[in-house]
């Protein structure tokens, strides 16, 4: 009926919903309701336009009314978000009409200019109603929920307070009937408890700290370890027997979750045999069980400063389904066998059962590798490694012959005291036992998707598309215009157009705040049932196997390998076809969630940080060029905001061609790139913000001299 009522209503200038029904010649209560149903979907999908005062329905591309999503600030204004084409709309607080950070809303523009283009919100098509996180507060009697980061007090009526006191942190569900109205579903914690500043991030996102009730009796059922019984019943089922194989684990020191355990042995004829090994987390985790739903909602684990939020519970994730050093583990296994020239020549996919011989650490694996020292415990071990390094290097030399990027990391480690307070923060860095794993595990990937992907059967990929064409554009203007020297295509046409450009960079002081700026036109990684490759890899076909403990896309992988190995039909690979596309948008978005929590916990707690620095002085690069301002991320990769009302001794305008702030009567220039020492002025966790001023040694001089 949809389509009919868009027919029309583009023949039609606007009708009321009785006119609509006349038209449509519909005759029934039943009709009716549809019809009412169907252009109330329209509405929000912002598709139609309804105006109240006239009671009548139109196309909204025929209305002055453009449809956006808001994005409060925390001081009550707010920008609209349009598309990535359309610079995003400043909405000053009066003009917000009662929306609620995250709601789709009808605006008019006030204003289009270019570069500070206003509007005013006429209509709420859509409400946002997610949780919103924030703090009990008392105001004349009456309770209210003060939002951690954005939009107005929301009032809170005492039958639904749930118990929550002032000063709690809370869970808040918006009331439908009310604007600014909510109940509290969830008590946090107390503001000032050890650790609810983390949870309260938890909690926004969407992720339970704890496990069902339902979910933790289903999983009484599991052991935890293998019997004979169960390891001879999986072996005459087929299940290989590799526990007489060297193989061993690599992650960091602290890791519990393991995942992955890899083997190699190079032939005669100088082939290698590389053996990815990773836990069979689908023989536990059966689809139609409370534990399958839990670990589907939740999509991922997210890593934080001082926990991890894991998908599966530790029973699983540290227990039966870890790879731990001398225990017996089924597997799923990928054998490999690799030229001199990183080419898969054959390979062999199949459940497994292994025994790990050693948990490695990155960190004692460098000292091997890289320092070609002895480490206590590795000696049987350290040629097998060696060798590991030889094809980790022939592996990636492959990579980036066909094209794949090699971006400057911007990851933090954030160490933490037992109060879960800041007490350093440094740029991680990859080294050669992580690139070794990366490599080994980017292979298994390949082989993997390719087994399935060349097959027609239906799958899982990891997928990377183009680059944006205009941001493209905008990165090699930006080069241009401050004097850096590429040869190559004026045009980005593949990955290897960009890895030659980024290659002629990497000797430049400000190479990582480039490659942040190229990272920043790239599209993001998504999951999806349709392969169309991997840029940022040069890859043809990839997909994530490696992984199951902790992302759900690799349990998806685990289940269709397993199905087309044993048994599969038209009705099968029919079903999976339909389901594919809504699991894979799914663990996209619940990825893009755990990354959203990730990074504000991170910002958060570099912003604590620095408040037990204040008055310090850092040398920095400016990262970030705003009208309001200037960015600059210091070498601990902590970034903070010089306001432009702070930059003294001139008016400073924004050139954003040149991603520059101007002194109008000096010319004195601010410049993405520069580097520049900085004096920390103020910083708050809450807000998680970073307050920097421009150091003078000579004005420090002379206030030191006026003391």
């Amino acid at each position: 009926m949809k389509d009919k009522i868009i027919n029309i209503l583009t023949e039609n200038t606007s009708l009321t919903i009785m006119e609509i029904n006349d038209k449509l010649h519909l005759s029934t209560i039943e009709e009716y309701q549809r019809l009412e149903n169907d252009l109330d979907s329209l509405v929000e999908d912002g598709v139609l336009y309804y105006s109240d005062r006239k009671k009548k329905y139109l196309l909204l591309e025929n209305s002055h009314l453009i449809k956006g999503r808001l994005i409060l600030n925390e001081k009550g204004f707010g920008f609209i978000e349009i598309n990535d084409e359309v610079k995003d709309v400043y909405v000053n607080e009066k003009n917000i009409n009662g929306a609620l950070d995250g709601d789709f809303v009808l605006f008019e523009y006030l204003n289009k200019d270019s570069q500070h283009p206003e509007g005013k919100i006429i209509k709420i098509i859509k409400r946002n109603y997610d949780p919103i996180i924030g703090e009990v507060i008392l105001i004349d009697g009456s309770y209210y929920v003060r939002p951690d980061r954005k939009g107005q007090d929301i009032y809170i009526p005492k039958d639904k307070l749930s118990g929550a006191v002032e000063g709690h942190k809370v869970v808040v569900n918006p009331l439908k009937e009310g604007k600014r109205v909510g109940e509290i579903t969830t008590i946090i914690g107390h503001k000032n408890d050890v650790g609810v500043d983390i949870l309260s991030f938890v909690y926004k996102y969407d992720f339970h700290p704890e496990f069902p009730n339902e979910v933790k009796e289903e999983i009484k059922e599991i052991p935890q370890f293998l019997t004979e019984e169960e390891i001879d019943k999986e072996l005459s089922k087929g299940r290989i027997d590799l526990r007489e194989k060297v193989i061993f684990t690599i992650d960091g020191a602290d890791t519990k979750d393991i995942d992955d355990a890899i083997s190699l042995s190079k032939d005669d004829g100088g082939y290698y045999h590389l053996g990815v090994h990773i836990a069979d987390v689908s023989y536990y985790v059966r689809e139609g069980t409370k534990l399958d739903d839990e670990a589907y909602f939740r999509g991922t684990s997210v890593y934080l400063v001082d926990r991890v939020i894991p998908m599966l519970p530790h029973k699983l994730s540290n227990g039966i389904c870890s790879l731990n050093e001398n225990e017996d583990r089924f597997a799923m296994s990928c054998e490999m066998s690799i030229d001199d020239k990183g080419n898969v020549l054959k390979y062999d996919i199949f459940p497994s059962i292994i025994r790990s011989r050693k948990k490695m650490t990155y960190e004692e694996v460098n000292v091997i590798l890289e320092e070609g020292k002895s480490v206590v415990g590795y000696e049987p071990f350290k040629d097998t490694l060696l060798l590991m390094n030889e094809l980790s290097k022939i592996l990636r030399k492959k990579m980036i012959q066909r094209g794949y990027i090699e971006f400057e990391s911007d990851e933090a480690k954030i160490k933490v005291d037992e109060n879960c307070h800041p007490i350093s923060i440094e740029a991680r860095e990859q080294r050669s036992g992580e690139e070794l794993i990366e490599n080994f595990m980017i292979a298994a990937n390949e082989t993997v998707a390719s087994s399935i992907y060349y097959k027609n059967l239906p799958g899982i990929y990891r997928v990377h598309d183009k680059p944006d064409e205009k941001r493209l554009t905008e990165f090699m203007k930006f080069l241009a215009l401050h004097g850096y020297v590429v040869n190559g295509k004026n045009k980005i046409t593949s990955s290897k157009d960009l890895q030659n450009i980024l290659e002629q960079l990497k000797d430049v002081k400000e190479v990582k705040i480039l490659h942040d700026m190229a990272i920043r036109s790239q599209a993001k990684a998504i999951y999806s049932d349709i392969n169309i490759g991997h840029f940022g890899l040069g890859s043809k076909c990839y997909s994530h196997f490696t992984s199951p403990i902790r992302r759900y896309p690799d349990l998806i992988l685990h289940r269709l390998i397993r199905d087309y190995n044993y048994n599969y039909s038209d009705n099968i690979i029919s079903e999976l076809r339909e389901k594919l596309p809504t699991l894979s948008e799914h663990c996209s978005k619940r990825e893009q969630d755990a990354q959203n929590c990730e990074r504000d916990v991170d910002k958060m707690k570099k912003a604590e940080y620095m408040m037990d620095h204040l008055g310090e002085v850092y040398h920095g690069i400016i990262s970030g060029v705003q009208e309001f301002g200037i960015f600059v991320e210091l070498e601990n990769t902590v970034e903070g905001l010089i306001k432009v009302e702070d930059i003294k001794g001139d008016y400073y305008t924004l050139n954003n061609d040149m991603l520059s702030l101007v002194g109008k009567r000096t010319g004195k220039r601010y410049t993405f790139g520069d580097d520049i020492t900085v004096k920390v002025l103020s910083a708050d966790k809450n807000r998680m913000t970073v307050d920097f001023e421009i150091y003078d040694p000579k004005k420090e001089n002379k206030k030191d001299k006026n003391k």
